[in-house]
């Protein structure tokens, strides 16, 4: 199961507007697998970083497939995204 979460989030999409919904909206975005559904991106940011996802919204752009994820109130965008490699 660990695997397959490696191959469903490959890594942290970070621009100036992701960096901004971080701070303003407790939102984090991610590259991901461009098959992966919602709900199996939604369970492996969970088991990857230990939180509890509200949302997942996705769009298809010509490098691939991005997830935003927006994190429960009880959980902080910015200390899961040092934990993910955004700073």
């Amino acid at each position: 199961m660990s695997e397959l979460r490696h191959r469903v989030v490959l890594h942290a999409y970070v621009t100036e507007k992701s960096m901004d919904e971080m701070e303003r909206l407790n939102k984090l975005e991610f590259a991901v697998d461009r098959r992966a559904t919602r709900a199996e991106i939604k369970r492996a940011v969970e088991g990857l970083y230990q939180c509890k996802v509200a949302k997942v919204n996705t769009k298809i752009v010509r490098t691939g497939k991005i997830a935003t994820i927006t994190l429960a109130k009880e959980f902080s965008a910015e200390d899961i995204g040092s934990r993910a490699g955004v700073f």
